[in-house]
């Protein structure tokens, strides 16, 4: 298979440290939604909290998708100053964290 052409999406899986409140948890999500204002090469943000019924989460609680327009956005977003002053204080407050991008592919079958 070829690699697929397109957008990028970012994914970023969080479980937050025990000691970090909702409150900041909510103050750090709108920092994270906010930087795509800020940093043109982020086209979008989404995110939630696992509601799976699996138990499979592996302690993972909330789920963070960016989407850019290539590989080579991403790299400039990531190498961002706003980005990595954000970064640092969102990463503080995490237990875990596993980040994956990937081009959504089609199967046509």
């Amino acid at each position: 298979m070829e690699e697929a052409k397109g957008p990028v999406k970012h994914i970023l899986l969080a479980k937050f440290k025990d000691d970090v409140s909702p409150e900041k948890i909510e103050e750090l999500i709108n920092g994270y939604a906010n930087l795509v204002n800020l940093i043109e090469p982020m086209k979008a943000f989404h995110w939630g909290k696992d509601v799976s019924i699996e138990n499979l989460h592996q302690g993972f609680t909330h789920i963070f998708e960016s989407t850019f327009e290539s590989k080579e956005a991403v790299a400039e977003y990531i190498a961002h100053p706003l980005h990595v002053e954000f970064a640092n204080l969102f990463l503080g407050s995490l237990d875990k964290v596993l980040i994956i991008d990937y081009k959504p592919t089609s199967v046509h079958l």
